[in-house]
């Protein structure tokens, strides 16, 4: 990139948010980080939980059936922060929207026509109507003969209710994402070593989980799956793992996160289980997600891991274009 490129981009651009919340179904949690001559510091973070039936995530339902209730837990977190913040990122749960890789042998030259023809592919799949959609894509992996390209449909109306509960709030949700790929962004940007690989993400969170493969930096397989009961967790983690061999020309993976430990039991029995079968399956040791936050962050919460779990997403999205390293002091 040029230097005049750089700066104009500087220019043009508004600055990166320095503050991030994510949204689950039974709490919200809001991270503030601050770039110093020392590095990557924790400025403050907080969590509140939300009353059941405050969000109801789901690709083709109203999200929030009880605005005030969320409105009034991103002031209760804002409340705890230095200062009221005026824009925030915002992570919301994986089943909110429709995740879908879409592969095309010859890809137009110009953006109008590119989005045009997503569209157009997507339209097939979408659970709803395409012209009440919110559609956003990059693209992903490269062969000689295709470009993949990762698409999320979100109902417009599903995206404007977050906005508008934390608007209400006082702040401004600019950057809206999905928490699966913000997990994804905080391991990429930490600089974990082995990235040129095979990695799985599993994400569990209170009714539904998420499984994600990444190579070679590229997202080559997302999917997301309602969790009927304890039993049927395994048999995605199997079902996920066949699809890898057959079907995407995997061996092995090389490394494996797991995040979401907040939702099992009390005693964390699920999550054992859960990461035993990961390791045995595998052969790896399977990585807590939150851990992979840059130190000094992590020193700042005394290490607890749940809470670590919960800001790993909107620390994620904060991080998305950063490349940080844990060797600083």
């Amino acid at each position: 990139m040029s230097i005049r490129h750089s700066v104009l981009h500087a220019l043009l651009s508004s600055p990166e948010p320095t503050v991030a919340i994510d949204v689950a179904s039974d709490h919200v949690a809001i991270v503030q980080l601050d770039w110093t001559k020392h590095g990557l510091m924790l400025t403050a973070h907080a969590r509140a939980e939300l009353p059941c039936g405050t969000v109801t995530p789901g690709v083709n339902d109203p999200n929030i059936p009880n605005p005030k209730s969320l409105t009034n837990a991103f002031r209760s977190v804002f409340d705890q922060l230095p200062r009221q913040p005026v824009r925030v990122a915002m992570t919301v749960p994986d089943n909110s929207a429709k995740v879908s890789l879409v592969r095309f042998k010859s890809v137009p030259d110009r953006t109008a026509d590119l989005t045009q023809l997503i569209r157009w592919q997507v339209r097939k799949s979408a659970p709803f109507r395409l012209e009440d959609a919110q559609v956003s894509y990059i693209r992903g992996e490269r062969s000689n003969a295709s470009q993949q390209f990762i698409v999320a449909l979100m109902r417009r109306d599903v995206v404007e209710a977050y906005e508008q509960a934390c608007q209400t709030a006082g702040a401004h949700a600019g950057l809206i994402d999905l928490a699966s790929f913000n997990l994804i962004n905080l391991a990429m940007s930490c600089s974990v070593p082995n990235i040129e690989a095979d990695w799985l993400f599993v994400h569990v969170a209170k009714e539904h989980c998420t499984f994600a493969i990444v190579r070679d930096k590229n997202l080559i397989f997302f999917r997301n799956r309602p969790i009927e009961d304890e039993t049927n967790l395994p048999d995605l983690l199997h079902q996920t793992i066949m699809y890898y061999h057959d079907r995407l020309g995997g061996t092995r993976f090389t490394r494996a996160f797991l995040a979401g430990g907040v939702y099992f039991d009390g005693a964390g029995r699920r999550c054992d289980t859960l990461r035993r079968d990961l390791e045995v399956r595998l052969g790896v040791t399977v990585e807590t997600i939150g851990l992979t936050i840059p130190r000094p962050v992590v020193k700042s919460t005394g290490g607890d891991a749940s809470l670590l779990d919960s800001l790993a997403a909107p620390i994620g999205i904060l991080l998305r274009n950063r490349v940080v390293t844990h060797n600083y002091a």
